[in-house]
């Protein structure tokens, strides 16, 4: 019985985010109207598009070349051409589907079927998400605090409690123990091996941290490209630590494809540095949109691979 309940709970905890993530929308619409977030969406023009679809090729490729790298690591062989189809892909679905993660689920598995090793695809797409979001998260402290914010002052706070906690992950995975038969015993060795082989080994590290400060850039450029869409004429420097925040909240999973706390965070952040709470949401529905704008080439794999690939049963009909 107890199974059965934690099975019950595991499968609603997707819902309840997803629900989560309509309600913030929804009060934001309901706070600022849903005018702003309208003219926004129709300041999307030519140039703007073509600007998001030209960051969206560097964004992925850099996307692609860091799994890739660890994906060598791992001992699972990815060519690049191969990594960067499978991005586009992931990119749309998650930018269409609700919880912002399912494309990345999806090429996990896909690329282990593909190599034979369900299991170490999905550790090379785990570890190389979970390397670049703390990257990401490093980048933008170093930023926020060399950039005035609504939050600078809370930063010291917020880097010693990082810094505490990569300490404690550190000693715990050095002072438990690493040998034996025990379940955890074999974790503990798996992620040491994952992490030394697929992360650090040789020029790996390099690659990894230089595709994801490059690509965490690019997704930058694209909000601030949102911000002037809008009609947010505030300086760079004003409008980057904004950016920081609000991309930041995109690792929160409580999201309907991407839009739900970003949109959030962005309200009170505009509005907390002297802009408006409107701008804000418009600020991040038109991000959105350009990143959904940006990830198309990824349909076209779906589409391409749906006519390419028989439907199940069909060869054995026609051969029949």
């Amino acid at each position: 019985m107890g199974s059965g309940a934690d099975a019950e709970t595991s499968s609603r905890g997707p819902l309840l985010r997803t629900l989560a993530g309509v309600a913030l929308i929804g009060v934001l619409l309901w706070q600022v109207g849903t005018g702003p977030v309208l003219d926004g969406l129709r300041m999307i023009d030519g140039p703007a598009l073509a600007a998001a679809l030209g960051i969206g090729v560097l964004t992925t490729v850099c996307g692609a070349w860091r799994w890739s790298l660890v994906a060598g690591g791992l001992g699972v062989r990815l060519p690049l051409g191969t990594a960067v189809v499978h991005c586009y892909r992931a990119i749309f679905l998650n930018s269409t589907l609700p919880g912002g993660v399912l494309g990345d689920v999806h090429r996990a598995v896909r690329h282990g079927r593909d190599v034979g090793d369900v299991g170490r695809g999905v550790r090379s797409v785990v570890w190389e998400r979970l390397a670049g979001q703390v990257i990401q998260v490093g980048v933008a402290l170093v930023l926020l605090c060399a950039l005035p914010s609504p939050v600078q002052r809370y930063l010291p706070f917020v880097a010693a409690v990082a810094v505490a906690g990569g300490v404690v992950v550190v000693l715990s995975a050095r002072l438990l123990p690493r040998s034996g038969p025990s379940r955890w015993a074999r974790t503990v060795r798996g992620a040491a091996a994952d992490i030394r082989h697929g992360l650090l080994a040789g020029r790996v590290w390099v690659g990894v941290v230089l595709a994801t400060v490059v690509a965490f850039a690019g997704h930058l450029a694209t909000f601030l490209l949102a911000a002037r869409v809008v009609g947010a004429d505030a300086p760079l420097s004003r409008l980057l630590p904004l950016t920081l925040l609000a991309l930041m909240a995109m690792i929160l999973p409580l999201n309907v494809a991407g839009f739900g706390p970003r949109e959030g965070v962005a309200a009170w952040a505009f509005a907390a540095a002297g802009l408006t709470a409107a701008q804000g949401v418009s600020t991040a529905m038109v991000y959105g949109a350009l990143v959904l704008a940006a990830s198309l080439p990824g349909a076209f794999v779906l589409i391409i691979r749906r006519i390419r690939v028989p439907a199940p049963g069909r060869e054995s009909v026609a051969g029949g």
